[in-house]
């Protein structure tokens, strides 16, 4: 049994909300009004509050706030008559965990309640454990992964540490390698979903064929070779995070499938028309600007709204040269280099870089330094090959031309080291996509 808040300026609609809910063997109060609302909030603890949006003088949006300031914890389901996309992700950024639209379905209405209770439940349980746990995911995780103190970087950590307890859906922009995927691990790692897994997948990577049998699952026999019923990622998943690198990359069907998770927490494995439920939270990554690729109809608009509940935008490096001294020192760290310092050139050769494989191209740069230096201290001599810089000599002798048609393998080989790694930049060298250059990695036996 949950303890449910119905708010409403039409007595009817409390009415039947409220009998409907305590039908279902919920404990229920009814409040006409915004005000009255936030009253009994600061008196009772809830676990789902139910509240219309257009209301006066205190409208739902201020209920949202109110809620979110006195109980953190407890889910807000939203009820509107007014069903446009902008109100909707206004209430989901706000705090609210899902919105319905004026008229309704009752059980829609009771599955939405019961599925807020639910998680709100399970949240409960897993804050209790990890009071229990020695442990500072919550400050170390943020501080450790995310370094640097720019101005870019303390607001991104602030971010972080904001979103993180809550289930909102993460979006995370930013250029290849400037970390997005350690932004996320850091969204995981400070949230209550720390002990579940961390799943990431990167959309580009993986066939459209693949991908969707990947993250939902199959059934036996829904395709060629499938030999067995098999669970998906979204469902080995569960209790944890899902990052989903590269999303603009997904093909039209599973756009739409994920759409479906976000909404309604509910997958069907390919070839399956058995519904189950998914206990994830979803944090997606780009690198492309998915307005434009709304504008080219290849990404779905609806799908960008459900992401867009909260956008965590990375930093390239050349934003933050500032904090290229304590990033080395992480890099060097972790290559048994505890304690050494760079001498004065050699981090003004590294600042005045312009580093368009970011943060990925100056791990690479400090890890051929330090191969180079065979023990020694580094010093600029050791940073002299770094790939992708203005004018750089290329390690394969290759013509501007680098159609796949001649040599594929020395051209790919050529072109990742010119973009230093960073295969989104390999790819426009090449004149091809992401997708397709990892398939030629897999084929050529090139992969990392």
């Amino acid at each position: 049994m949950s303890r449910i808040l119905v708010v409403d300026d039409e007595k009817k609609m409390v009415v039947l909300l409220k009998s409907a809910l305590e039908h279902a063997g919920h404990e229920v109060r009814g409040e006409y009004g915004g005000q009255e609302a936030l009253a009994a909030v600061a008196a009772e603890a809830f676990d789902v509050v139910l509240t219309d949006l257009r209301m006066e003088p205190v409208d739902g949006m201020a209920v949202i706030a109110g809620v979110r300031e006195q109980s953190p914890h407890t889910r807000i389901v939203v009820l509107t008559a007014y069903g446009e996309v902008k109100t909707a992700v206004d209430a989901l950024q706000a705090g609210a965990f899902q919105y319905l639209t004026k008229p309704f379905n009752l059980n829609e209405v009771l599955h939405v309640v019961e599925q807020a209770a639910a998680q709100e439940e399970l949240q409960r349980r897993n804050r209790a454990l990890r009071t229990e746990l020695d442990t500072t995911l919550s400050g170390l995780g943020v501080e450790r992964e995310l370094i640097g103190d720019s101005p870019p970087m303390r607001n991104l950590r602030e971010l972080v540490a904001k979103v993180a307890p809550s289930e909102a859906t993460v979006l995370i922009r930013g250029e290849s390698g400037t970390g997005k995927e350690v932004t996320a691990r850091a969204v995981h790692r400070a949230s209550s979903r720390a002990a579940g897994p961390f799943i990431a997948v990167n959309c580009a990577a993986i066939s459209d064929t693949l991908l969707e049998s990947e993250l939902f699952g199959y059934r036996k026999g829904a395709f060629t070779g499938a030999d067995e019923d098999r669970e998906g990622l979204f469902e080995a998943a569960r209790g944890g995070t899902v990052f989903l690198d590269e999303i603009g990359e997904a093909d039209p069907a599973v756009q739409a499938k994920l759409l479906r998770v976000l909404e309604e927490k509910r997958i069907n494995r390919v070839g399956d028309p058995r519904e189950r439920e998914v206990d994830v939270r979803v944090v997606a990554a780009t690198n492309r600007s998915l307005e434009q690729a709304i504008v080219d109809q290849v990404f779905r608009e609806d799908l960008y709204y459900r992401l867009l509940v909260f956008p965590l935008d990375v930093p390239p490096l050349r934003e933050r040269s500032e904090d290229i001294p304590r990033l080395v020192e992480h890099f060097l760290d972790r290559l048994g280099r505890q304690g050494e310092v760079l001498d004065s050139a050699s981090v003004q050769a590294l600042r005045a870089h312009g580093w368009p494989g970011n943060v990925r191209e100056l791990r690479n740069v400090v890890e051929r330094g330090h191969i180079l230096a065979q023990g020694a201290p580094l010093t600029a001599e050791h940073f002299q090959l770094m790939a992708g810089a203005p004018g750089g000599p290329a390690a394969h002798p290759v013509t501007e031309d680098l159609n796949l048609d001649n040599n594929a393998r020395r051209l790919i080989a050529a072109a990742l080291e010119r973009a230093s790694g960073n295969k989104s930049l390999a790819a426009q060298m090449l004149g091809i996509t992401r997708r397709t250059l990892y398939s030629r990695l897999k084929l050529l036996g090139m992969e990392e």
